[in-house]
Parts: C-alpha cells; sequence; structure tokens
C-alpha cells in the first residue's frame, strides 16, 4: 500500500530503541526516505512521527529504512472471516478495500476459505478499520480466525452448518415457486387458461415473483449493487442486473396490460412476462450456491478433521489429586495422567509409566510409537496400551497439532503463481461482460427479428448471466486447499500454495546424507579379529571407549550393550585428537583409533591394513584395537542407509529429475554411499555453511532446485533452495526454515510431496482450463451467434426448441444452469484429489 498525498501525517510505531542516539538513527534513516519531510522520533512512546511531501510514499519503503537501520516496526498478521465472497472479481474487491486501509502492507484473500490474510502495522491499523473497509465494499467481516475466534464457532463456520442451512431454505421456496410461475406460462393446463383471462392474473404472477425476487435474491442486490456504489461490478452484480431486467420488464408490462394495453402494438414489444425466467434463474443459481457450498465443505475437511481431534479436557494432577479440566487451563508444568484408548490432550515429557501411542494423524505413519520415561508425547495423539503420567511442556497455541493446524491454514490461504492469470483476467472480466450486454441489446434491439425489443432483453440476461466467473475464482484455491489438506494427512506439511507449484517444477533434488539418506546414527556394521572372538574384541573396545562422547566410540559402546556384554571398568583414559582414544582396561593399555594412531604407536597391523582399505571403500570408518602394543582387530563403523533410500532415489530419477548427494565426508566415502543408491552425482567434504553456495551454483545454471535436508544443520541451504524440504519430526526450526516439512524421516515423504504437488498443479490446470473454456465458448452462443447459423439452415430443429427456441437465442434459464453448476464441476473436479493414492507401489 501507497500512503498517499491526502495523507499528510502518519505515526509509525518502532521497537528496539534505548537511547537518543537510536533516535537520531531512526531520524536519519527515514528521512532519506523520498517524500518524508520531517521526522520526529519519540523515545518514550516508541513512535515515529512524519510529515509527508504530496507525493506518494510506500509504507513498505518506511519499514524497510527502519529494519536497515537495525530497528523494527511491529507488523501483526491477522486472518478475517468474509462473507459475501462468489467469484474471483469479489476477491478482487476485498483485497482493494483492505488494500486501501492505511497501514496495511499486504493482502491475501482466498475464495474457497473466504479469509483474507492481511499484515499490517500494529497501532496503525485495527480490526475496526478492516471491518469498515470491507463494509463500505458490500462485503461482510464475520469474525477474526485464530484465537480470537473459538474452535467450536470455527468448526461450524468450516462446516457452513448456517450458510448451508439458508441456502436450502431458499432453494426450496424459490423452486416452489419457480414451478408454480413457469407451468402457470403455459396455457395448455385447464386452470392455466381459466385464469390467464383474469385481469388479476398477471398481478398473481407478479406476487409470486416479487418474494424469489427480493427476499431469495437479496443477497445478489447487496453485494452486487453495493460493489457498483464503489465503481466495482462482481458475480453478484452481473446477477442482479440480469434478473432485474427480466423482473423489471416484466412488471412494466403487467401496467401497460392493466392501463394501457393498446400500447403493446408499438414495434418490438409483446405482451409476455419473464417472471419465470426471472425466478427460476435465482432458484437454479442458489441452487448451484448450495451443492458448491457442500462440495466446499468437503474442501476444508483436512482442517475440520484437525480442529476435532483436540481433546475437550485433561486429567491433571493437583494437591495429589486427579482433577478434570478444560484443556485450556491446562498450564506448563502440570502432570497430567492418560489412560489407555485416551487421547493425549498437550505436548509433554512423559514422567512415569510407559506405554504405545498411535501419531498417524502427526505423521501418517499407522505403527504405533513406544513411549517411555523422558521421551516426548504430542497432542490429539491416541495412548493405545499402557497408563503414564507426562509434565506439560506446550499448551494451547504452542502444541505441534495447533502449530500444524496455523502451517496448513496459511497455506490453504495463500495465492499460487499460476492464480495470477485467473486475477487479471476477472479484475476485467466483470465490467468487459456488462459491456459485452449492452452491445448485444443494442445490436438485437435494431437488427434482430421482430419482436426486436423482446429478443434484445433476453439476451441480455442471458449474457449476463452466463458470465459469471464464479468458476475461475474457485479453480485454484479448492485445489490447494484439497491437496495440502491431503498432504497433512500424510504427514506432508506444505508452506505455502507457491512451494506446492514451484515443487512440480523442479529438475534437481539435492538429497543431504546424514540423517536424510541415512539413519543418521553410526552402528556398528563389521568386527574383525585377529585372535580371540568378536565378543572380546567387541568388549575390550567398548569398555576402552565408554569414556568417550565421540559418535564412534558410543556407536561401539552401544553395539556391546545390545549384545549384552558386560564393560569392564576403565582408568587413564585419555582422547587423542583426529586419532582415537587411549585408556587401561584390567592392567592392560589399550589404544583404539584411525591407522594414523597405529603408525605413531609404531604398531603392526598383521594384514588389517588392507582389510581397512576395503571398508573403507563400502563407506564404512574402520577402527583399529591394539593391546601391549599388538593390533588385535579392526571394527568398522558406518551411518547405515535407510531401508527405503535406493528406491526413493530410483523413484525421483523415473520422475525425469537429476539427484545429487551433498555430504561433508570424504570423497572415496560419499562415492561409496552413492553407488549403493543410485544418485546422479556427489559432492563430497561440503562444510554446513558451503552448502548454500552449492545450491547457489545450481540456480545459475537454470535448475530448479529442491534440497532434502535434516531442517537444522541444513536450514541455511533449505531457505536457498527453490524448495527446501526438511525431514524429521517438525521442529521449529525446519517449519520455518523448510517450504515442506515431513513429520517424519521417512524418505518417501519425498516422493509424496512431489507427486502431490504434480497432481495438485495438474487439476488447477484443468480447472482454469474447463473454466476459461466455459466462459469463452458459452458467452458468444448467450449472445445470439447461433442464430445465423439457424437461420441459414431454416430455423432450429425441433428437438432444440427448449434450448435456442426458435430463432436460436439460448434460454436465459439454461444460461443459469450452465453458471450455477460450472462452479460445482470444479469444485468437483478438486476433491477428486481427496482419492489421490500417495504411495510408492
Amino acid at each position: 500500500m501507497a500512503t498517499t498525498s491526502k495523507d499528510k501525517r502518519i505515526s509509525l510505531p518502532v521497537e528496539g530503541m534505548t537511547c537518543a542516539s537510536c533516535v537520531a538513527h531512526v531520524e536519519s534513516a527515514l528521512k532519506e526516505v523520498r517524500g518524508v519531510s520531517s521526522v520526529r522520533v519519540n523515545l518514550a512512546t516508541e513512535k515515529a512521527a512524519l510529515e509527508l511531501d504530496s507525493g506518494e510514499v510506500s509504507l513498505e519503503e518506511l519499514v524497510r529504512a527502519v529494519d536497515e537501520a537495525g530497528y523494527t516496526v511491529p507488523v501483526e498478521r491477522g486472518s478475517l472471516n468474509i462473507g459475501g465472497m462468489t467469484c474471483a472479481s469479489c476477491v478482487a474487491h476485498v483485497e482493494e478495500a483492505l488494500r486501501g486501509v492505511r497501514g496495511v502492507l499486504s493482502v491475501n484473500v482466498n475464495l474457497a476459505t473466504e479469509k483474507a490474510m492481511v499484515e499490517y502495522i500494529l497501532g496503525v491499523a485495527s480490526f475496526q478499520d478492516f471491518r469498515e473497509a470491507v463494509d463500505e465494499a458490500g462485503y461482510t467481516v464475520e469474525g477474526l480466525a485464530g484465537e480470537t475466534y473459538g474452535q467450536k464457532e470455527e468448526l461450524e463456520r468450516l462446516a457452513r452448518v448456517k450458510e448451508i442451512r439458508a441456502l436450502r431454505n431458499k432453494v426450496a421456496v424459490s423452486a416452489v415457486l419457480g414451478a408454480i410461475i413457469f407451468l402457470g406460462s403455459f396455457d395448455g393446463f385447464p386452470w392455466v387458461s381459466n385464469l390467464m383471462e383474469r385481469t388479476y392474473y398477471p398481478f398473481l404472477l407478479w406476487a409470486l415473483a416479487t418474494p424469489v425476487q427480493f427476499w431469495a435474491g437479496w443477497v445478489f442486490y447487496t453485494s452486487g449493487l453495493g460493489a457498483l456504489r464503489h465503481r466495482a461490478a462482481n458475480m453478484h452484480t452481473l446477477i442482479a442486473l440480469g434478473t432485474s431486467v427480466a423482473y423489471l420488464y416484466s412488471v412494466a408490462i403487467v401496467f401497460i396490460l392493466a392501463f394501457s394495453p393498446e400500447t403493446l402494438s408499438v414495434r418490438g414489444i409483446e405482451g409476455a412476462v419473464y417472471f419465470d425466467t426471472s425466478a427460476i434463474i435465482i432458484a437454479l443459481i442458489l441452487l448451484g450456491r448450495f451443492l458448491e457450498a457442500r462440495a466446499k465443505v468437503q474442501t476444508s475437511e483436512a482442517i475440520r478433521r484437525l480442529m476435532g481431534l483436540r481433546p475437550a479436557t485433561a486429567r491433571v494432577v493437583r494437591d495429589g489429586q486427579e482433577i478434570d479440566l478444560p484443556v485450556e487451563n491446562v498450564m506448563p508444568g502440570d502432570i497430567i495422567v492418560v489412560r489407555p484408548g485416551e487421547r493425549i490432550p498437550v505436548d509433554g515429557e512423559v514422567v512415569r509409566g510407559y506405554s504405545t501411542v498411535d501419531e498417524s494423524m502427526l505423521t501418517g505413519e499407522s505403527m504405533p510409537v513406544e513411549k517411555a520415561e523422558g521421551q516426548q508425547v504430542y497432542g490429539a495423539t491416541i495412548n493405545r496400551t499402557g497408563t503414564f503420567q507426562f509434565r506439560a511442556t506446550r499448551v494451547g497455541k504452542d502444541t505441534l497439532l495447533s502449530q500444524i493446524i496455523k502451517l496448513v491454514e496459511e497455506a490453504q490461504g495463500s495465492r499460487a503463481p499460476i492464480q495470477r492469470l485467473a486475477d487479471v483476467v476477472s479484475a476485467y472480466f466483470v465490467p468487459s461482460v456488462l459491456g459485452l450486454s449492452a452491445a448485444a441489446f443494442l445490436f438485437w434491439l435494431f437488427l434482430g427479428p421482430e419482436p426486436s425489443f423482446t429478443y434484445a432483453l433476453l439476451v441480455t440476461v442471458a449474457v449476463l448471466i452466463i458470465a459469471c466467473p464464479c468458476a475461475l475464482g474457485l479453480a485454484t484455491p479448492t485445489a490447494i486447499m484439497v491437496g495440502t489438506g491431503k498432504g497433512a494427512e500424510k504427514g506432508v506439511l506444505i508452506r505455502s500454495a507457491e512451494a506446492l507449484e514451484i515443487a512440480h517444477k523442479a529438475n534437481v533434488v539435492v538429497l543431504d546424507k546424514t540423517g536424510t539418506l541415512t539413519l543418521g546414527q553410526p552402528s556398528v556394521t563389521d568386527i574383525i579379529a585377529v585372535s580371540g572372538g568378536e565378543e572380546q574384541l567387541l568388549k575390550l573396545a567398548a569398555s576402552a571407549e565408554r569414556g568417550s562422547e565421540h559418535p564412534l566410540g558410543e556407536a561401539i559402546v552401544r553395539a556391546a550393550q545390545e549384545r549384552g556384554i558386560a564393560l569392564e571398568d576403565v582408568a587413564d583414559f585419555e582422547a587423542i585428537p583426529g586419532q582415537g582414544v587411549q585408556a587401561r582396561v584390567n592392567g592392560n593399555t589399550v589404544v583404539l583409533g584411525n591407522i594414523a594412531l597405529m603408525e605413531t604407536r609404531g604398531l603392526h597391523l598383521d594384514g588389517l591394513d588392507a582389510a581397512a582399505v576395503e571398508l573403507s571403500k563400502q563407506g564404512k570408518t574402520p577402527m583399529f584395537v591394539a593391546s601391549d602394543g599388538r593390533a588385535l582387530g579392526v571394527i568398522a563403523v558406518a551411518d547405515t542407509l535407510k531401508a527405503e533410500a535406493a528406491e526413493v532415489v530410483s523413484w525421483l530419477r523415473d520422475l525425469g529429475m537429476e539427484v545429487i548427494m551433498l555430504t561433508g565426508d570424504t570423497q572415496r566415502t560419499a562415492e561409496a554411499v552413492a553407488r549403493q543408491v543410485g544418485v546422479d552425482r556427489v559432492i563430497a567434504q561440503v562444510l554446513p555453511q558451503d552448502k548454500t553456495e552449492v545450491i547457489k551454483s545450481l540456480q545459475r545454471q537454470g535448475r530448479v532446485v529442491a534440497m532434502v535436508g535434516d531442517g537444522i544443520n541444513d536450514a541455511p541451504a533449505l531457505t536457498q533452495a527453490d524448495v527446501g524440504i526438511a525431514m524429521g519430526t517438525g521442529t521449529d526450526v525446519a517449519m520455518e526454515s523448510a517450504d515442506i516439512t515431513l513429520m517424519r524421516g521417512d524418505l518417501k515423504g519425498v516422493l509424496t510431496a512431489f507427486h502431490l504437488s504434480r497432481s495438485t498443479i495438474r487439476t488447477i490446470k484443468q480447472n482454469l482450463f474447463w473454466a476459461f473454456f466455459y466462459n469463452t465458448a458459452l458467452i458468444p452462443v448467450a449472445a445470439g451467434v447461433l442464430y445465423p447459423l439457424f437461420n441459414g439452415l431454416g430455423g432450429v430443429p425441433s428437438g432444440l426448441h427448449f434450448f435456442f427456441g426458435d430463432l436460436g437465442f439460448l434460454n436465459p434459464v439454461l444460461a443459469a444452469l450452465a453458471m450455477a453448476f460450472s462452479s460445482v464441476t470444479v469444485v468437483s473436479n478438486s476433491l477428486r484429489l481427496r482419492r489421490l493414492k500417495l504411495s510408492l507401489s
């Protein structure tokens, strides 16, 4: 938003100032922004009072200037529930209205979720400002989504209970009255022919049509004509104008028939009324809206399901007693008891007991996870077997489930780049249709067949009704909603619609080795003993490593413990940096380390060096064990590959992607792993801080890069990549750094993300094609382009009379039917994504 010349003064909040020099820095930074004439910064109120020149000043520039000076302008994000939107042009009008509020930095309105995501400067713009702006544009704000909007109310809103009930009632009334009016227009029925002779009969039809026009169809006036007051137009404008033309024309005919029937002999006017046309058009459009609303409920099913998982109460231990409390009253630090079959109310850490927990609602993994003392549990997951107690660590909006819901909501409310085309078209579409309908009216009025006025009127109504761009507005957001919701069900959290779109363009996948292709935990793979058994060698090595914190030493100790080997006490432990360790075990000096350590100590390896070279070629790290000057054997340790790694890499290559492995390991170790998984390229010996440069290098080659990492060590590279995919359990760092977060460490989630992206974008393209095709093909038909064709053929075939009458003009009722069901078709096509199979099989 740009602050215009009318906004000569503005007060900007500034945080981070501590002294007079801070004030000077902020003032200096703001004065450098073009268009700012004077600045006065108050340290006590933490506000900057600016006076502006007549030129436009961008708020974004002011915020950026403060930020670059080392301070911050507090920016808030809010989500508004918007009522009354029906098409893409409605979205544009609401966005324009909200951008006009001083203090708003960005606005993103989503037709499918009926939400507006607003980024604004705290203290400059307020919720009341948003409400007034939206109301003035002809729409309504039905509440703030999120914390100030209760779960029950939000679930009801998502389920559209009130909207569907109201639409159902209006459809029923308008359909019954419309049917009566329609049947009452045919004199073939005995009761109709008798009534038609009565002078009051046209008034009876008028009385039946009026509640349909102004009760059932009132929403079209409040929104459509409200938009016209602000020199804009939307779908409701077209419907209101189209039906009003037919209704008011019929009213005029009623009065002419009653008071001056002789004037009907004027050229181009016949005595028929079209109350049935306006009433049935409204009934059909409302029916389409009703079916669309019911279908749209299914697009938000994933969010409703997640929100519905939140338990209402928690069993908390207070003063030694177990009491049931509303979950919103649970505080961090509370001890909570969970019994078998119950949902865990909040996030926490097990302090007593053991159980297995079904975490499928978070990760998509059906296998229960064992939980013992010290392990994390998450709210809304299901306790399966045992009773345990845990200490609450994160409650309310801080729980993992709440973070997931927020992430999915933001993704569903975001806008994909592919939607820009629809937005641009919609901005010009409705005004163009209004101009086209006026041109069509004048054309057929002066050049059309008799009665020309009647045909011109029907063509105008048909064009106005059939051109409503509701399908165009729903094409992208409904598919995004279903796609991101489907991903959440499978443990794939997609941060934005843009990430979903870019993912389908990725042609290079960069896989971090440790923790991504491998388990991320070294383990013993080989034991080669020169003398004595393997267990004796492992016992000696593990005893020596008991005091070590090195991951390779921990792997050896863990291997001994897993085999139930009792370890010996050690003395004189010494870690030798870069080489290994030395300690006394049962009075003997034991040395454990690499070949450099062995050579330093002058130890003879008895051929073990050849075995070590072979192990190294396999990507393993050999560690020699020696005691009292004699080599006893070699123990190899490696970070083992995940079971699905090779299969996933193969599938990625089948998708046409180049697969690159990135690692800090030596070239030889990296190539050994690469041979096992089948990647195309290996980039080895890369320090964590250099991974970003590798991504940049690929991007400079014009490649679209997807980076897959653990979301913590790889955060900079994930951020740099076109699409960052974080493996793991959805830590805060992963969610912030990555565009897509996999809630579990299974590599198959990467395939799920790409499959979902490609399927969603394919669905969007299908929706946009049919939405564009529908309007492009049918508007000319409604405008009467078939009249010359049928006229040349000698008239309309009898089987097509209902559709095109006697001369080839489209029946306005059919225009309403086509328009109403076009949006239902788009939503239904998007809903097919719910049945998408996301697996390797």
